[in-house]
């Protein structure tokens, strides 16, 4: 029997690989996407193709509904749909920060809790979270998408402990910098939410909006390939693994933070945030 996978953000990026490569490796893929404009076009890749507003509680009531009228079966959940709010916290309003509550975190939870009735039924199932290397440690001026980044985390640590005794298994990908529109978006964000001129930290956002709005790739990015192909070894191995560790940066700050003391991470951090990548 062909195997059900629903992945949110597909408009492009990580979203649309990972959907295309399941596609193609045979499963059947529900590709959601924000906007209208997008969603027609996934239909025109032979998706069944849904719009989904993560921040939107009514969007994603909508999309599961259509989901379970077209099966009642539900293998996979990857989620992907996300943005990142960059700038200093203190210049975060508790809107902005709301915001990317709403998309990154709240929309996850509830997408999450209406899938897993249906897992827990068949008693069985594979959730995939798209977390990041800002999932496990923060840099400045990217408070905002560290926090969602770390709640997700929370979030799976517990309800992996909460489903011990079914076979619905949760994995974490962690990536770091990958070809995406990450930074196209995250520029977005800080236009709309960030009083660059009126901020103390003015000459930073000069640069970092440098960054954000260059064509040059950060040292060590990867394809989305690189996403795609921990994707389908969680849905398809016996044991999926708890955390998949995408690009050498990832790997790297995965073992720094459990040898160095606080401070000598704190001088690293600092000193990396000023890649301008996730």
């Amino acid at each position: 029997m062909q195997k059900s996978v629903l992945i949110t953000g597909c408009s492009s990026g990580i979203g649309l690989c990972v959907a295309l490569g399941l596609q193609q490796a045979g499963y059947q893929v529900f590709a959601t996407a924000r906007q209208n404009k997008d969603v027609e076009r996934l239909k025109t890749q032979g998706f069944e193709a849904l719009q989904l507003d993560l921040a939107s509680s009514e969007s994603i009531n909508t999309a599961m509904s259509a989901v379970f009228a077209k099966t009642d079966r539900l293998y996979g959940l990857i989620h992907n749909g996300a943005y990142g709010q960059v700038g200093a916290l203190e210049d975060v309003s508790r809107y902005a920060l709301e915001q990317q509550f709403q998309t990154n975190v709240f929309g996850w939870h509830e997408l999450t809790n209406l899938v897993l009735p249906i897992m827990k039924r068949q008693n069985e199932g594979r959730i995939i979270y798209l977390s990041s290397i800002l999932g496990f440690v923060a840099m400045p001026f990217r408070g905002s998408y560290n926090a969602s980044k770390f709640a997700i985390e929370g979030l799976v640590n517990t309800l992996r402990l909460e489903l011990s005794n079914t076979q619905i298994q949760l994995s974490l990908i962690q990536p770091g910098p990958i070809e995406s529109e990450f930074r196209a978006n995250a520029y977005k964000a800080f236009s709309k939410h960030i009083d660059r001129e009126n901020s103390d930290y003015k000459t930073n956002y000069q640069k970092m909006v440098e960054r954000l709005q260059s064509k040059n790739l950060a040292d060590f990015t990867l394809p989305a390939e690189a996403v795609l192909k921990c994707c389908l070894h969680a849905l398809s191995a016996k044991q999926a693994k708890i955390h998949y560790r995408v690009t050498f940066p990832t790997k790297l700050f995965a073992i720094l933070i459990r040898l160095l003391p606080t401070w000598l991470m704190d001088k690293i951090l600092n000193k990396a945030g000023s890649s301008g990548e996730k």
